[in-house]
């Protein structure tokens, strides 16, 4: 089946609905403004959905390694970040394109009718930011100052997700607000404003996990692949996306398939990804790797450890403290 077609199957937004349902199918937390404590909370989901959201029956995966990487002095994180290779390995960005709900509100956002900021040289040095904030907020201020510093000072998810809901449905948590869950609301105002006149902005330029799926695109399994003997490199499929990409699957690349449906050859592609033989084995060597880190973590209660941390609210996501 041709790429054009197949991506006629379905629709992108679909997949994107469902995924933020699934993640968030607690139902009766939404009415009583409770969090869920099932078991389901040792596991983690592909996108940014904050674990302290009512409705969240799973855990965040940058949470979660922030709350790894807080306690990493005492125990390794091998269950967290085995769980994050695993998902980078199999599906890239399109995690971010596809099973991420905060991408769909910044999608959602961009289709406000207002002027656009296009894409250019600068937006692309801007995408290297996220970088940074993965290095400083997700990793070196929870190993240093045992804070999970993204959840704390940045993450809109969390704010939209569990600190306005929660702090309106459980009247104890009124008189703990204080600066940081103002600061929290600016940023959450800031970042949709950046959405409204940047396409997905949250994601192009701050989302740390972004940052990280970024790394497994030349391996992921599943993605957009260009068959280059159909090729001619007319560039039409860089022109018609919104991300700051320079080629199609690279860094940037979110593998919503827009380009697919702008190549005039028919030569781009999703599925199961051709590599060559290096990347072959270098995905055998990561895919070996997860799951060996996995079994350790287990063996090491890092599913509990998951799980004991996301059944508790996280003050931190809220804006308390």
């Amino acid at each position: 089946m041709k790429g054009k077609e197949h991506f006629k199957q379905f629709s992108r937004r679909y997949v994107q609905l469902m995924a933020a349902v699934l993640y968030n199918c607690n139902v009766k937390g939404f009415a009583e403004g409770k969090i869920w404590k099932g078991n389901s909370k040792g596991m983690c989901v592909p996108g940014l959905n904050c674990y302290s959201c009512p409705g969240a029956i799973a855990s965040c995966p940058l949470g979660s390694l922030q709350s790894a990487l807080i306690s990493s002095k005492y125990k390794f994180p091998y269950y967290i970040l085995g769980t994050i290779l695993l998902m980078g390995l199999f599906l890239g960005r399109f995690i971010c394109g596809f099973l991420c709900p905060f991408g769909l509100i910044q999608e959602l956002l961009d289709k406000i009718p207002t002027p656009k900021i296009k894409k250019s040289n600068v937006t692309r040095g801007l995408s290297w930011i996220k970088y940074a904030l993965l290095l400083i907020f997700a990793i070196l201020i929870p190993v240093s100052y045992s804070a999970p510093g993204f959840c704390k000072y940045i993450c809109p998810a969390g704010t939209l997700e569990a600190g306005i809901p929660l702090t309106i449905m459980q009247e104890k948590l009124r008189p703990m607000l204080g600066f940081i869950f103002s600061w929290k609301i600016f940023m959450l105002v800031s970042i949709v404003v950046l959405c409204i006149f940047a396409y997905r902005g949250f994601c192009r330029f701050i989302c740390p996990l972004g940052a990280i799926y970024s790394f497994f695109q030349p391996i992921s399994f599943l993605g957009i692949q260009v068959d280059e003997k159909k090729c001619t490199h007319c560039n039409a499929c860089v022109r018609s996306c919104k991300m700051d990409v320079k080629r199609v699957c690279d860094r940037e690349c979110i593998q919503c398939g827009e380009c697919i449906k702008h190549c005039p050859e028919d030569a781009i592609h999703f599925g199961v990804r051709k590599l060559d033989r290096k990347k072959r084995i270098l995905q055998i060597v990561v895919f070996a790797l997860a799951v060996v880190i996995i079994i350790i973590g287990l063996n090491n209660n890092g599913f509990n450890d998951v799980k004991n941390k996301a059944i508790r609210l996280c003050y931190e996501c809220i804006g308390i403290g």
